[in-house]
């Protein structure tokens, strides 16, 4: 018996005439990758974080005068020379802003990287050795815990005049992990006995290997947030330290701005210039490293991230609106449901049960 060339054709999966294309790969899956990206929140941080890490990059050498030049106009308020206006001193407070924006972003990462370090070695190790090492590290992020950090810095830079950014950098890193190490540390103990964990210890995996590439990778949320947070101090540390006159004042930071706003009575004068600019600077970038740390939040957690929406669409494509007060349950399937009414019990007999009148009501 001989079959035609066509009837094989036919037959044959992916050939013939029955052949077809195979389906392109659904756009939600490409925008997976780029989920974290696609939150709003995440999204704006990270784009003001950007132009803030630019400015501190080419501000020195983008700046129109030099922040310590003196003019012959003082307490100017802003015009097309002076897009801030001036101090007291004829000095550009634009150019000021451009400068110092460097020093905050130099003591805020630095002072985050290290800090997360220490958190990430130290909460890590003890948590998944434990033991000996979990109660010995557990005792040094205790002592580390109660260690006030501002009276520190102010104590070290008081002795070492000429320390600078760099010097209050790592005094907040070195004071500012215990916390994250903490967090850290329950999170894997958790971990440590999960049954990925034990199938991986059975296999014959190394220590090393087990905490890099199956413990660490559950923890970046909490590595990230941790991060950001520490960010955030070290930021509006800097800036309270020179805004008290701890460290050099000639070292221009937003926090230098500030102090010699206040120490020229700018407020009274009326010279909003002189305060305002440096404010919404240092608003905005807490602004940004919040909404970084709320897009974090929302990747990792699902319930965060439709909350606040108003509608939901369900598998079958209908838009479902959400009203407050309630927590809707969505039925995605096809086959409509029957509820039968369960059937009352009166001395350990059924009562027949009247469905038109159940109808009626």
């Amino acid at each position: 018996m001989t079959i035609p060339t066509s009837s094989i054709d036919q037959v044959i999966p992916g050939q013939g005439a029955m052949a077809q294309p195979e389906p392109a790969k659904p756009k939600k899956e490409k925008r997976r990758r780029f989920r974290f990206v696609s939150n709003r929140k995440a999204a704006t941080g990270i784009i003001v974080l950007g132009i803030y890490l630019l400015f501190a990059i080419i501000g020195p050498w983008v700046a129109p005068y030099d922040p310590d030049a003196r003019g012959d106009q003082f307490v100017a308020p802003p015009s097309a020379d002076h897009w801030f206006g001036t101090t007291h001193l004829g000095q550009d407070i634009f150019s000021q802003i451009l400068v110092g924006t460097r020093a905050v972003m130099l003591v805020g990462l630095a002072a985050g990287v290290l800090a997360t370090l220490l958190s990430v070695l130290i909460g890590v190790t003890a948590g998944y050795l434990g033991g000996g090492w979990d109660d010995s590290l557990s005792a040094l992020s205790n002592v580390f815990l109660v260690i006030p950090a501002l009276p520190l810095i102010i104590i070290v830079t008081a002795a070492v005049p000429g320390g600078g950014d760099t010097l209050v950098a790592l005094i907040i890193g070195f004071t500012s992990w215990a916390w994250g190490a903490r967090v850290l540390r329950a999170q894997t103990l958790s971990l440590r006995r999960r049954d990925y964990i034990e199938a991986s210890r059975a296999n014959g995996e190394s220590t090393w290997r087990i905490v890099i590439f199956e413990i660490l990778p559950n923890l970046t949320a909490i590595i990230a947030s941790g991060f950001v947070g520490t960010v955030i101090f070290a930021v509006t540390s800097e800036i309270t330290l020179a805004f008290i006159g701890i460290g050099s004042v000639s070292s221009w930071n937003w926090g230098t701005i500030l102090f010699w706003a206040q120490s020229q009575q700018a407020l009274a004068q009326g010279a909003w210039w002189w305060f305002v600019p440096a404010g919404l600077a240092i608003a905005f970038l807490g602004t940004a490293l919040s909404l970084i740390n709320f897009g974090i939040d929302e990747f990792v957690s699902p319930r965060l991230r439709s909350m606040g929406k108003t509608k939901v669409k369900t598998a079958s494509g209908r838009t479902v609106r959400m009203r407050v007060g309630f927590t809707p349950v969505l039925d995605n399937s096809a086959a409509p449901h029957t509820h039968a009414s369960p059937i009352p019990v009166i001395g350990g007999k059924p009562t027949p049960v009247n469905r038109s009148k159940e109808a009626a009501q």
